[in-house]
């Protein structure tokens, strides 16, 4: 007669699959915290007295040192500029859209070496260029002064190419790269607004 079965103890099989279906009961990881990166602007130091052209013009009659997003107050602060300049035949809007790049490319070159931050984040002159290039050539109404505004900030936070290798390449850490690199965003929110312009036209909307 043969006795009751004996209780077995489990395999090397056993554990391995038991192990193999460990982490599946893990609870998943929590994501990171989303890190909000502030531009930098000023280091400490004494780097001689201030030029006051230079920062006149670099921050744009002191919107730079607007204390929230410096940056969308210099965009905000180039529409009235825009508006005076879209009266003009469209070739002086051209050739001020140009003054106002090349001015800024100096002026932030000479701003940034005064805060010791190439991209300060109180040098705005480079948001002015670049809305003075989404607006061109486009109507003088309100809709695509406030999406060309959308589209440039828009633009201008995400760097679509060549934007972030002005923006990131560290040949292009001067006034040059600043201001191109909004140039840049610029045109790609050019594009982008006459898209909505367009379509606004054909539904009847402007």
């Amino acid at each position: 007669m043969s006795g009751p079965p004996q209780p077995t103890s489990p395999g090397p099989a056993a554990h391995a699959a038991g192990d193999a279906q460990a982490p599946a009961a893990a609870q998943p990881a929590a994501p990171a915290p989303v890190r909000v990166v502030q531009k930098p602007r000023r280091l400490p130091g004494d780097r001689g007295p201030a030029p006051v052209a230079a920062l006149t013009w670099a921050t744009f009659f002191g919107s730079g040192y607007f204390p929230l997003a410096p940056g969308t107050a210099g965009t905000a602060a180039a529409i009235p500029l825009w508006w005076l300049l879209s009266h003009l035949h469209w070739s002086l809007y051209l050739l001020a859209t140009v003054a106002v790049t090349l001015t800024g490319i100096a002026a932030a070159g000479r701003a940034g070496r005064y805060y010791g931050v190439a991209d300060s984040g109180h040098i705005v002159i480079d948001e002015v260029a670049g809305y003075l290039v989404t607006m061109l050539f486009l109507p003088r109404a309100l809709l695509p002064a406030l999406v060309g505004f959308a589209f440039f900030r828009l633009f201008d936070v995400l760097k679509p190419p060549p934007a972030r290798f002005f923006d990131r390449d560290p040949r292009w850490k001067n006034g040059a790269g600043v201001v191109l690199d909004d140039i840049a965003a610029g045109a790609w929110a050019w594009g982008a607004t006459w898209i909505v312009q367009l379509a606004a036209s054909r539904l009847g909307l402007t």
